[in-house]
């Protein structure tokens, strides 16, 4: 019976440890997905292109930062992962975009926007990456 508690403990340990890196991961991305956002609404880009392309941007840097920090394990990261990162990426993407867009609409400033579609988009990304993508089966 202790056994068993001191693995759920360690369980959540490990689990509490992976969103904590997992949310350092997001806010180093998110840096540079809001800068590149800005700068391109700066030149006059429409506010829903920018939140995408700043968000691929914001992409490429989390996936860099997640296997080597995040989801770590022994093996390189498989071809299934990369796949299902980009599918929840993809994901993400479409609600930070559908959000930007729908909220510029209804009046919002898109910066304004782009923060309230922040934890959605990151909440979602990171049940689909943690149960899914990185799941230790």
């Amino acid at each position: 019976m202790a056994s068993f508690r001191i693995g759920s403990l360690a369980g959540a340990i490990t689990a509490r440890f992976t969103f904590i890196r997992y949310l350092l991961a997001s806010l180093c991305a998110l840096s540079g997905d809001m800068l590149l956002f800005l700068a391109l609404l700066r030149m006059d880009v429409p506010p829903a292109a920018a939140a995408a392309v700043g968000y691929i941007g914001g992409l490429l840097l989390h996936w860099m930062i997640s296997v080597r920090f995040v989801f770590t394990s022994t093996r390189r990261p498989t071809h299934g992962q990369r796949l299902g990162f980009a599918v929840s990426a993809a994901v993400g993407l479409g609600i930070t975009t559908g959000l930007v867009s729908a909220l510029g609409v209804a009046g919002l400033a898109p910066a304004l926007a782009k923060l309230l579609a922040i934890p959605v988009s990151f909440l979602t990304v990171y049940a689909i990456r943690k149960y899914g993508v990185f799941a230790v089966a």
